[in-house]
This record gives structure tokens, C-alpha cells and sequence, in this order.
């Protein structure tokens, strides 16, 4: 997954999404509380909190697949609750988690699937089509499984796949929800760095939802911690994850260091076996 020459013909153009004051129920009861994110052209901002902290909810509301109990949501200056699908799916592209496997459709098939909102409503002529699939099938490392079957593929490979189908769809807002779920150490690496390319290259705001924190500091410019449903912090990673705030989100001892080689921000959780030389030394 190289970005290179492959991505500069992309014609991408980032919009600002802003959502406030969200709240979403479920049977009755809120999972997320007065919540309000900004995505910004060029930047990447990730959403980390433990399970259960709505983390993903925020970002599927954002995307209008859940639907809030009171929200403001803003894109490209319109009102983002009031465009229609289709309008709203030319500002803003989601790749979720959980996708089924297409059965009886190439990969190239399934990537096609992204141009859905250039087409009329009978699929009438996208012309653009074909070279934005091209292009988003060798973004994702994938142009080599386009005449697979997709049910042929294994879970990283899928989940690229999908990728490519969002980047098809050329929006100016990419939200990527555990978007390094089934992949290897390799492709995990490969897909982060495709996606700081997308924020730095081509000015695409980027919201994704992450649980590795180490990840999530290398690839964000701004971090939103979650906990039971309410942002406890928002801003640099360096000034959100630090010690003392993830240790009480979590419930578990992190301590948060730097790292030699990068010098990038580092955590490390502390369990009961936490190192090899205490177990050695322990008595018998």
C-alpha cells in the first residue's frame, strides 16, 4: 500500500465536519453525552476510550447510521442532517467494522460499490468511475486481487478492500471505524500511514476510532478521550494521554513514556505479570 504517484491523481478535497451537542439513547437510557467533535481538512483526529465508552457510537452517529436523540451536525458549511444520502455520501465516507463477505463479487466489483453516489438512481453513467476505482484498488495494495473473488480473500485482505471502496467514493471526510481490525502487524503500519497520507497529501479530514493508544498517538494530530458515554479530554496526544488520565479511564496502571527510537509518545499497561525479571526473582 504505497501512496506515491498512485494517490496524486486523487481528487480529493477535504471538508470540515463539525458535530455538537450529541446525544445518543439506547432504549431510553444515553450512551453518549453532549458530545462535540471538529474534523478539520488535513487533520486526523482519533477517538480512544475503553469498550463501552461510545467511542464508536459518536463516530456512526457522525456518520448518520445512528440516529441522535440532539445533535448539530455540520459539513462543508451545510447542514449535514438535512442533505440527502446521496449528497451526504459525496462529503463523507465510513468504513465500519463487521463487514459480511460479499459472495459472487470480485474485488473489484465490491470497490465499484464507493461510486455509488456519482450514479443516477437506475445506475446511469459515472464517468470518473473506472479511474477512481483503479486508483483506490492500487492505493490499498489490492490491484493484484481486482479480478478475485472476494469471498477468496482473508480478513486483512477484505478489510482493504472495503478501504478501497471508500476511497472510490473520493469524499472530503474519511471516518474509519477500527480500521486496523484483522490485519497484520505489516498492514496495520501500512494502512496508518496511507491514512496520515490522506490528511497530509490531499487535505481529507480523517476521524477514525482506535484502541492500540500507542497507534492512535503516532497517527493523530488531535486525540478525544471517551469514558461512559462524555470526552473527559480533547487536544494533542502528549497533553491527553498522559499517565494519570488513562490510568482512571482505564482502571488499569499505564505508565506513558517516550519512545528512543521515534520520539514519539509510548504507553505501557501494568498488569500483575507485568515483568519477566519479578517473576524470576519471585521466591519459591
Amino acid at each position: 500500500m504505497q501512496a506515491g504517484e498512485e494517490t496524486s491523481a486523487v481528487r480529493f478535497r477535504g471538508h470540515e465536519l463539525s458535530a455538537t451537542g450529541v446525544t445518543v439513547a439506547y432504549e431510553g437510557v444515553d450512551v453518549v453525552h453532549d458530545a462535540s467533535v471538529t474534523l478539520r481538512p488535513g487533520e486526523v483526529t482519533v477517538l480512544v476510550g475503553p469498550n463501552g465508552s461510545g467511542k464508536s457510537t459518536l463516530l456512526r452517529t457522525i456518520a448518520r447510521l445512528q440516529r441522535p436523540r440532539t445533535a448539530t451536525l455540520v459539513v462543508d458549511g451545510a447542514d449535514g442532517l438535512a442533505l440527502t444520502p446521496r449528497e451526504f455520501s459525496r462529503r463523507v465516507a465510513l468504513l465500519t467494522q463487521g463487514r459480511p463477505t460479499p459472495s459472487g463479487l470480485t474485488v473489484r466489483d465490491v470497490v465499484e460499490f464507493g461510486r455509488y453516489p456519482y450514479r443516477g438512481r437506475w445506475g446511469g453513467a459515472d464517468p470518473d468511475g473506472p479511474a477512481a476505482v483503479e486508483r483506490a484498488l492500487a492505493m490499498t495494495g489490492v490491484a493484484d486481487l481486482a479480478d478475485r473473488g472476494a469471498e477468496h480473500l482473508s480478513g486483512g485482505q477484505l478489510q482493504r478492500v472495503w478501504l478501497a471502496g471508500c476511497l472510490a467514493q473520493e469524499t472530503g471526510v474519511l471516518l474509519l471505524d477500527e480500521p486496523t481490525t484483522y490485519l497484520d502487524l505489516r498492514y496495520q503500519i501500512e494502512l496508518l500511514d496511507l491514512v496520515r497520507d490522506l490528511a497530509d497529501d490531499h487535505g481529507i479530514a480523517v476521524g477514525a476510532v482506535l484502541h492500540d493508544l500507542d497507534q492512535a498517538a503516532a497517527l493523530a494530530d488531535r486525540i478525544v478521550l471517551l469514558d461512559e458515554g462524555r470526552i473527559v479530554a480533547e487536544g494533542l496526544p502528549e497533553d491527553v494521554l498522559t499517565a494519570e488520565r488513562l490510568t482512571g479511564v482505564y482502571g488499569i496502571r499505564i505508565e506513558v513514556g517516550t519512545d528512543a527510537l521515534t520520539g514519539r509518545l509510548r504507553t505501557r499497561a501494568i498488569g500483575r505479570h507485568h515483568t519477566r525479571t519479578e517473576r524470576l526473582s519471585t521466591p519459591s
